[in-house]
């Protein structure tokens, strides 16, 4: 890879200190009210950083992040993308949409393979079953489904993951009739076809961990959708309704199940000679499901079935090529946004030394997302990459989670005087934000600042830079209210700007924020010229502007 370089700024040569850029996730700026966790908290430092003239607010949905609509919500992948690239590129959905739209995706080498594979056995369709947008999206299974039907497949199963998170807590019911009114469609179309939902489960349950936090929610997953394991009823909705009357837990966290037969036999089973779809878009937590329905030596957790069953002999491919550099999976119907020159690529090109921070649940939003959906360093000699283990457990018990070992570290390589570039992730707000819990959140909030306070105290003593942005909302709005007042969890991501604020000990007023605060056309990708200004670079001239002037 030839090495990129970057001009020194005529006018402004750096801090002398390390330039540290805090994303604090899930983090979004609302109106204050009852369902604000951000500014129900007591968090004098945060408010400290966003009442200075060196603050403004960015988008961080949408078009601004490279997502179809302004309907859409952000997400930490999307959103580090855009962080670590400084320009917009389209992002999974919008992949897939197009190829949708102009056929593309059905005329793959892929997707022929697998409808020919399909017509001598059954297609099954795994992935997230809710139109949140985030991770996958009903539209896309849909026309998988009526496409494989008009290819001539004869038999599919629809394996389903209840969402909850990005969409309404209790909304699993409405999605299930959706896809069984579309299977009823496609089965009274045609004689001999058989088109049904064959298991699911809460996505936070089974099959969809991310960064091999949970391999045993993996394995559930693997043997509820592969070997029929599970608890048995007679369809989708059976599952939920009897599961809702059992609990007040929300989709996201349902046991799985399986459909049977009036015999109690499973009618989706994956067995030899089938293929299998994961219509996911999003990578995160396609990744580890992927690797045991895909690799043939896989050996994290036996595949054998309770009944001595063998992992059968399938073809596999995912909506998306998950892991470029990992190669997961290794077909995939939609090519995923290629991302170069991203600033991590310019900063080893001038020898900058670098660090990157977080605990394993966002380990890989710093890393992976930052570079670009590119696994490992750019240069090992230059950057330093540290993952704190997340603990195993729900996220509203333990609403501190590693924050406060994701700063004493960071302290410690600020300390070293080793690094002039540094970045963190502070995950409590998204991943408490997504229980539903505000007073959690309000803690994990609390938390935050306390801990914001202990990086400006380092940032003053070295003289550096500290950035305070987020990757998208989600703990500014934790419930909505009925017309009767009654209060509903919000669990999933919000529409909301997210900060963005410099503290500069040695600020003396030679930049200002570039149209105010806030300016309608600044997003996350605004965010990286803006880096390389402080450290006393101009930035690469199709980056997006910097969000100051000097």
């Amino acid at each position: 890879m030839a090495s990129l370089s970057l001009q020194p700024h005529p006018s402004f040569t750096g801090r002398p200190g390390p330039v540290l850029v805090v994303v604090a996730d899930g983090v979004g700026v609302a109106p204050p009210g009852s369902s604000n966790a951000v500014t129900q908290a007591r968090t004098p430092m945060l408010e400290r950083l966003t009442s200075t003239e060196l603050y403004t607010e960015l988008a961080a949905h949408g078009p601004a992040v490279g997502l179809p609509t302004d309907d859409d919500m952000g997400n930490s992948e999307v959103g580090h993308n855009a962080l670590g690239a400084g320009r917009i590129f389209a992002q999974g959905a919008k992949l897939v949409n197009k190829a949708i739209a102009n056929g593309a995706i059905f005329e793959s080498e892929v997707w022929v393979e697998t409808v020919d594979r399909a017509r001598t056995g059954t297609l099954h369709l795994i992935g997230l079953h809710s139109d949140g947008g985030v991770h996958s999206s009903l539209d896309h299974l849909d026309a998988l489904i009526r496409n494989a039907a008009a290819e001539g497949v004869t038999s599919c199963a629809v394996h389903i993951l209840h969402d909850g998170r990005d969409v309404d807590a209790r909304s699993a019911l409405t999605y299930i009739d959706r896809t069984e009114a579309v299977l009823a469609d496609i089965n009274a179309a045609a004689p001999g076809r058989n088109y049904r939902i064959a298991s699911g489960g809460g996505r936070m349950k089974i099959t969809m961990d991310r960064y091999e936090a949970d391999w045993p929610m993996v394995e559930r997953g693997y043997r509820c959708h592969v070997h029929g394991e599970g608890r048995p009823f007679s369809s989708a909705r059976d599952a939920v309704e009897t599961m809702y009357a059992e609990s007040e837990a929300g989709d996201q966290y349902l046991g799985e199940f399986v459909a049977v037969d009036e015999n109690g036999v499973p009618v989706g089973e994956i067995v030899d000679g089938d293929a299998v779809v994961f219509f996911n878009f999003r990578g995160d937590r396609a990744i580890e499901i992927s690797r045991s329905l895909e690799e043939p030596d896989f050996d994290v957790f036996d595949r054998t079935g309770v009944d001595g069953r063998p992992h059968p002999d399938i073809s596999f491919a995912g909506m998306l090529q998950y892991d470029g550099d990992a190669l997961v999976p290794k077909r995939y119907l939609v090519s995923p946004p290629a991302i170069d020159r991203v600033m991590g690529e310019f900063l080893c090109g001038e020898g900058v030394r670098t660090f990157a921070i977080s605990e394993t649940q966002k380990y890989g939003h710093v890393t992976y997302f930052w570079n670009g959906n590119r696994s490992g360093y750019i240069d090992e000699t230059l950057e330093t990459y540290i993952e704190i283990p997340s603990d195993n457990v729900e996220f509203d018990t333990t609403p501190a989670m590693k924050v406060r070992e994701i700063t004493d570290e960071t302290i410690d390589l600020l300390r070293s005087g080793e690094y002039r570039f540094g970045r963190l992730n502070f995950p409590s707000g998204d991943m408490v934000g997504h229980t539903g819990h505000l007073h959690a959140t309000v803690e994990a909030m609390e938390i935050i600042d306390e801990c914001m306070a202990r990086l400006v105290e380092v940032i003053d003593e070295l003289g550096g830079v500290l950035i305070y942005t987020a990757d998208h909302g989600n703990a500014d709005i934790m419930f909505t209210e009925t017309s009767s007042g009654e209060r509903l969890p919000k669990t999933s991501h919000t529409l909301s700007p997210v900060p963005f604020a410099i503290h500069d000990p040695n600020y003396d007023g030679e930049y200002h924020m570039n149209g105010g605060a806030p300016a309608a056309n600044h997003g996350l990708a605004n965010v990286a010229s803006t880096v390389f200004n402080l450290l006393g670079y101009e930035a690469p001239t199709d980056y997006l502007p910097s969000l100051i002037d000097f």
